[in-house]
């Protein structure tokens, strides 16, 4: 999910560079997206780990 938040952002800045500005500004909006649901799904999972963990223990 990482790598499609870079793919997006790196489109982004591409197309802003290049003067469409209206679509990059979207692109990097769905980088921002993509990276925060990649970061709340790591921390759900590291959660989850721990637990799992204290449990087998």
């Amino acid at each position: 999910m990482l790598r499609w938040a870079l793919i997006f952002l790196v489109a982004g800045l591409v197309l802003g560079v290049l003067g469409f500005g209206g679509i990059g500004g979207a692109f990097v909006g769905i980088a921002k997206i993509l990276f925060v649901v990649a970061i709340a799904l790591f921390l759900l999972f590291v959660v989850m780990g721990v637990a799992a963990g204290k449990k087998i223990a």
